[in-house]
């Protein structure tokens, strides 16, 4: 039976995969419409530092977003969600920080704009379905539906998506997740596409040259967070200037004569304390999640998982379990270096995503 074709709104970010993403479709003899987020005022940044934005955000980007759309003979417009971007990722993004958190604000953006703004603008016009250049699969299952990992381990995004509920995964669609980058780039090679050699985006977009402590300074302005590095015994080592320049787990850039090696274990903002230890103050056993969400539904009492940390973290055995409807507890079957909070700590069974939450 020949598959129905539907108007499918695609993200386009100006990247390769987005743009496979809508020619894929288009060959499939879809309707499809090209759409690109303008969330960052690039001309504003540059201001600031003589560099334009960049990544999934900059005039260029959105320049070949629009010829890939005009190549592939498909609509295309630009959104300008700037406000709500600024209001939903940037500011949460430096009060994580000022808070001695370590923020993803990928996560958040996925969560918010691709899949709240962007899928509502998509409804608006009639659209089935919105698509994104994702490595990740749903499939619907006798249970609803389900997120899974891409099939390119390397390439798999589903850490970013854990926020995905019943109603969004109904409407989303990843064309690539059953794909290879290298597969993606031939695709792109053979529709001929204008950015099929266009380097991967790896930094965050509204930080291009990755110093994230001048950007939160020029947002937020510098000194208000300095004062003192303590030893987990207790003793005061030195000065820092800003709880927000350290994560857990950093050794280097601490500037501190010790007999061993220290790293940042704990980051007390309320009172300006960076507090560091040995290695072994870095091992965590236990973790509470803030803003957890499940998929498709929350466990009846502890299930078992491989949870992943952080992004590129390797998946390790740990129990989970709600603690009320927006919390959990997890244990880690040995304990683990690196736990920062504000971060995503995300639950697999298998390739299957079960949840994730907010590490607190």
């Amino acid at each position: 039976m020949r598959e129905a074709k539907k108007r499918i709104v695609v993200a386009m970010s100006g990247g390769v995969d987005s743009s496979v993403t809508a020619a894929l479709l288009k060959e499939q003899g879809h309707e499809v419409i090209g759409m690109t987020m303008r969330i960052w005022n690039a001309s504003s940044f540059a201001g600031k530092n003589g560099e334009g934005c960049g990544n999934c955000c900059s005039h260029d980007d959105v320049y070949d977003a629009r010829r890939v759309a005009e190549g592939l003979g498909i609509p295309f417009s630009v959104v300008n969600f700037e406000e709500e971007f600024q209001r939903r990722v940037i500011d949460r993004f430096c009060d994580d920080y000022f808070s001695g958190r370590t923020p993803n604000p990928c996560v958040l953006c996925n969560q918010s704009l691709k899949f709240e703004l962007l899928l509502r603008r998509a409804r608006e016009l009639e659209a089935d379905l919105l698509a994104t250049g994702h490595y990740a699969r749903i499939e619907r299952e006798s249970q609803g539906f389900v997120l899974r990992k891409g099939l390119d381990p390397a390439k798999d995004q589903s850490y970013f998506l854990f926020t995905l509920t019943q109603d969004q995964m109904a409407r989303i669609i990843f064309p690539l997740g059953n794909l290879s980058k290298d597969e993606v780039r031939s695709h792109a090679a053979r529709f001929k596409l204008r950015v099929a050699e266009k380097a991967e985006s790896q930094d965050i977009c509204f930080v291009p040259d990755g110093d994230y402590v001048r950007f939160l300074e020029e947002e937020c302005g510098a000194g208000r967070m300095d004062g003192e590095i303590v030893h987990v015994s207790g003793q005061v080592l030195g000065r820092h200037r800003g709880t927000y320049r350290y994560t857990i787990g950093q050794r280097k850039g601490l500037g501190l004569a010790w007999s061993e090696p220290l790293y940042v274990v704990g980051i007390d903002a309320a009172n300006k304390r960076v507090l560091v230890g040995e290695k072994e103050h870095l091992a965590v056993r236990e973790m509470r999640l803030s803003e957890v969400h499940w998929n498709p539904a929350p466990p009846l009492g502890e299930i078992r998982v491989a949870c992943r940390i952080r992004y590129r973290h390797r998946e390790v055995p740990a129990t989970v379990a709600p603690v009320d409807a927006c919390s959990a507890k997890v244990v880690f079957d040995q304990p683990q270096q690196g736990v920062t909070p504000g971060q995503a700590a995300v639950f697999y069974d298998g390739d299957r995503v079960v949840g994730g939450g907010w590490i607190a």
